[in-house]
């Protein structure tokens, strides 16, 4: 175990979940979807800010996978498949969870998770511990939804909605060997919407009937399998230190041979300590050769490498470093959340990475009159060309502020009487409240040099 892994360390932060759901909806990064009908269990909509936050969350993804390194190409597969795609993955077989109905309550829970539950009746109690609990035998609940194709249900071929973006990979292994004259080892990478029929989805974004992945599934020759198993661990887990993350508050896992998948050497995740405790935020796998070797075999493919110089012919094990685009925005919210006072009155901030947050700088004309918003137009004109900006001209400067830290924007441009005088604005910094005076000429510049800078989480002074 890496990171936390001789650190006792009990969240203890001003963070707590139900603060984390309230700020989400109160700001408009997360709403409960379909809210108007009363909504759908474990169903989100990500509002502006939760877009912009996610985008920039896969966008460092993808840059670490296709800007910083040159062994890695990207794909876009499709969400439904042919079938034999799920019969040679196994998933039709065994993608199961073991489920318990409790008579009383008509309620149903993993039976694997009976401990982490709530008794319908008695939430403070878990299923099975009162007298009225009533719970069946566990019985095995395939995860994957199911759909038709074809203009009539009955007579249409059952298909399913992807339970993960691997498999679209491995069935394109065969075509970027041919177009992207790639050799082991090499990776393809991807991003895109996955599907589980829960049984018993919960605490936000965290586990969700529909959410994104950040898959990417490496190719090496078996003899170096392991090193590049450790290579990846590395990279995975410095991503998101790299990424403002307190080391304290991540740590790196080995499965135990009990959790490890039939077809794997060995698997670790990187778990972060949310305020429901440590728990997983990417998985990093061997795979060996068991998804080639799978569909090799019911598609009748030959899905292996033959390196034209030596004639060496090998099917190539694989390194999987999957991610959950969701969980990861959540732990960067987190992990940002911070509550503090200034001049006597409470302040929530997120201190998010600059590079990571919504909105990068506002602009906000003092007061409403005396040319100032035309100015501030042209200035916040002039920063949207370099970055993500935003304008706000609404209520009293102080509360203007106040809304930027909420939703983490590392900065904020006031323009005031001088402004109009000289063409200075004042450059405001979200964590140490530090206030400049600056020409308009250079905070495009300024910007996009501080976001150039090493960057720590000030909670780590705290």
């Amino acid at each position: 175990m890496r990171g936390a892994d001789s650190i006792r360390v009990v969240a203890d932060d001003a963070v707590t979940m139900d603060k984390i759901v309230s700020l989400c909806k109160r700001r408009g990064f997360v709403f409960p979807s379909s809210e108007i009908y009363g909504g759908l269990g474990s169903s989100y909509d990500y509002g502006h800010y939760g877009v912009l936050l996610k985008n920039n969350v896969k966008g460092r993804w993808w840059r670490s996978m296709l800007q910083e390194r040159d062994d890695i190409v990207a794909l876009d597969s499709a969400i439904i498949q042919h079938p034999r795609t799920w019969l040679a993955s196994g998933h039709l077989a065994g993608f199961t969870d073991p489920l318990v109905d409790c008579r009383t309550c008509k309620l149903r829970f993993r039976a694997d998770h009976i401990d982490q539950s709530a008794c319908g009746r008695k939430p403070s109690k878990h299923p099975g511990e009162t007298p009225d609990c009533d719970l069946t035998e566990a019985r095995d609940f395939n995860l994957m939804f199911e759909t038709t194709v074809g203009p009539v249900k009955e007579e249409g071929s059952t298909v399913y909605l992807r339970p993960e973006t691997a498999q679209g990979i491995f069935l394109n292994f065969k075509n970027y060997l041919q177009f992207s004259r790639k050799k082991p080892p090499f990776g393809i990478a991807q991003i895109g919407k996955s599907f589980r029929n829960e049984i018993t989805p919960g605490n936000f974004i965290f586990r969700t009937r529909e959410f994104e992945q950040m898959e990417m599934e490496y190719f090496v020759p078996p003899d170096e399998a392991q090193r590049w198993f450790e290579h990846w661990l590395d990279q995975r887990l410095n991503w998101y230190l790299d990424l403002g993350i307190r080391p304290d508050h991540l740590r790196l896992r080995a499965h135990d041979a009990d959790e490890l998948s039939h077809y794997s050497s060995g698997t670790s995740d990187v778990e972060y300590l949310f305020p429901i405790g440590w728990s997983e935020l990417e998985g990093i796998a061997n795979r060996g050769n068991f998804d080639l070797t799978q569909h090799a075999e019911y598609s009748g493919q030959k899905l292996e490498y033959v390196d034209t110089a030596t004639k060496e012919r090998y099917v190539p094990h694989v390194i999987e470093p999957a991610a959950g685009a969701d969980r990861a925005m959540l732990a960067f919210l987190v992990d940002a959340y911070d509550e503090d006072e200034i001049g006597g009155e409470p302040r929530t901030v997120l201190r998010l990475h600059p590079v990571l947050a919504p909105v990068k700088v506002a602009v906000l004309p003092l007061v409403r009159k005396d040319g100032q918003p035309e100015l501030a137009h042209e200035v916040y004109r002039t920063l949207r060309d370099h970055v993500q900006a935003e304008y706000d001209e609404g209520g009293a400067i102080g509360r203007r502020y106040r809304r930027q830290d909420e939703i983490g924007t590392p900065w904020a441009v006031t323009i005031d009487h001088q402004s109009l005088e000289d063409r200075t604005v004042t450059l405001r910094d979200r964590d140490s409240l530090e206030q400049i005076r600056i020409a308009i000429d250079e905070l495009g510049e300024e910007v996009e040099r501080r976001l150039r800078e090493p960057w720590t989480s000030p909670k780590l002074n705290a």
